[in-house]
Formats: C-alpha cells, structure tokens, sequence
C-alpha cells in the first residue's frame, strides 16, 4: 500500500490518530477491514509448528506464514509492514474480538463453535486427522492397526482419545507434553505412532533432524479445514477469499505446499474451493 508523504508535524497527528484508534477499538474495526490509513498489518499465527508457523533466528517460516504472507500483499502490505503476534489455539477467538490482530492463520480449522465467535475466510487447506509412524514400520497399515499400540498426543489434545473412542478402543494413549517430545518417544520406540492433523504432523517430520526416519500412515480419520479467522462482520473476509483464490491460480499455492511439506512425502489434497467445508 503507498502512502502519501506526510510532514514532520502532521505524521506526529497521524500517529497519534493510529495509537487513539488501536486503543478505542470503536471504530477499528472498520479501518482495519479496509486496510485503509494503516502503515502495517498484525496477523497472528503458530511460534511453535515446524512446517506451518514457526518462529525461527532468521525470521518467521512455514506454510501458514506463506499464505498469510501472499494475502497481506494483495491486501497492499509488503513484508516489512507485517507484524506477526503468536496465536496460541487458546486465545486466537478473543485476539481477534479484541482487535489484537487483523487476521489469524494459525492452524485454525473451521467450525461452527467458532464460527458463531468469529468469522473464516477460506478455507485455504484441507488436512485430516493422521499418524506418524517410524518409516521402517510395516505393522500398522490401518487405524484398527493402532489396538494395543502405544499411541501418543500432545497433553490437552483431543486427537488420540479420538481414536481410542471411534477407531481403536484398545490402543494404549501416551500423553507427552509437546510434538516434540512425542517424536523423540517415536523415534527411540518409546512409543509406536502419533497422531494429529496430518499437515502438523508432515510440518515436523520435514524438520532436517528427521529426514527420511518417520512416514504419514494416511488414514485420514477427521476434515480439517484450515481457515484464516477474522473479527465478525469483517470485510477483510471477502478480501482475504479473493486473494486466496489468487494464490491458487498463479501457482503460489502449490510452490508453498511443496517447500513446506516436501521432505515429509505429504499428499495433500487440491487446494479446496472457497466456502467448500468438508464435514
């Protein structure tokens, strides 16, 4: 976005303009969904998820920070005007009612819980519920293949209790405070299979420590439909979608899902359509 050049006095009323509205939050949600008068965008995401968002010495990188990245410049931001806040999974509905950010794209699948709090553009993914296995691993080809195995989650996730509930009754859950922790148990056979979103999943396995020691089984137990989330009522909404369907077209889509999830063999699904929510 290009902004007029301003002098010395009236940026000083400018900026005080900005910091007044950030404030406020009366009306910033309008200036913000405009993208108008503002000289960066904040957009949150993932610190801590290899392959999606992560926060790194040299910056920020990953397939969520790609996305996020391509919509902030056809919303008219160059990359030196992003600021990138942390999203915790927690906290993303209120960050985004507070005004703390202009949009999120952090993993953020599309429900209608949420939906009813804020609203998605998208979606710009589709993952599914999967398992890490270790790459030499022949025995488990299937979800029922996971009874009696030793299946690990991140503690607070739904994702293995899904599978002993629905798929594998008898498979025997492993909760590990990070993903990383279950992929140290996975690789020294601690434990037999991890499971989450398989984008998560082939996010970490890329990571060069593990190249070539673990594989995605593929099952695709769950749709997750990954979205970029907004405050409700935003007109950011339909931007974002037009922008996203931009990045499809040209390429960038694809690019990005290969540099990200690459090393991980994963076998993502096409881009999906806008307003496409798979059940």
């Amino acid at each position: 976005m290009k902004l007029r050049k301003v002098t010395a006095a009236s940026a000083t009323v400018f900026a005080l303009a900005l910091t007044a509205t950030a404030c406020g939050g009366g009306d910033s949600d309008n200036e913000s969904s405009s993208g108008g008068g503002k000289d960066k965008i904040t957009i949150g995401i993932k610190f801590d998820q290899p392959g999606l968002g992560q926060k790194t010495p040299q910056g920020y990188e990953g397939f969520d920070v790609d996305v996020a990245t391509y919509v902030a410049k056809k919303l008219g931001y160059e990359e030196n005007q992003i600021e990138w806040k942390e999203s915790k999974s927690a906290d993303r509905e209120t960050m985004l009612q507070r005004g703390d950010v202009d949009f999120i794209a952090a993993t953020y699948s599309i429900t209608p819980e949420r939906q009813e709090k804020v609203d998605f553009a998208g979606p710009y993914l589709l993952a599914h519920q999967d398992v890490l296995l270790r790459a030499d691993d022949d025995k488990i080809k299937s979800p029922e293949d996971l009874n009696d195995a030793r299946l690990c989650s991140v503690t607070g996730s739904t994702s293995a209790q899904n599978v002993k509930e629905k798929l594998a009754p008898k498979a025997q859950l492993q909760n590990y405070p990070t993903y990383s922790a279950c992929l140290t148990g996975l690789q020294n056979g601690a434990i037999d299979a991890l499971t989450t979103d398989d984008s998560i999943l082939a996010g970490y396995a890329s990571q060069s420590q593990f190249k070539g020691k673990f594989k995605l089984g593929g099952f695709k137990m769950t749709n997750e439909n990954y979205g970029i989330g907004v405050k409700k009522g935003s007109d950011l909404k339909d931007k974002i979608n037009k922008a996203l369907e931009e990045m499809v077209a040209d390429g960038s889509w694809d690019t990005a899902v290969k540099e990200n999830f690459g090393p991980a063999n994963y076998k993502n699904e096409p881009a999906p359509k806008i307003g496409d929510i798979k059940s």
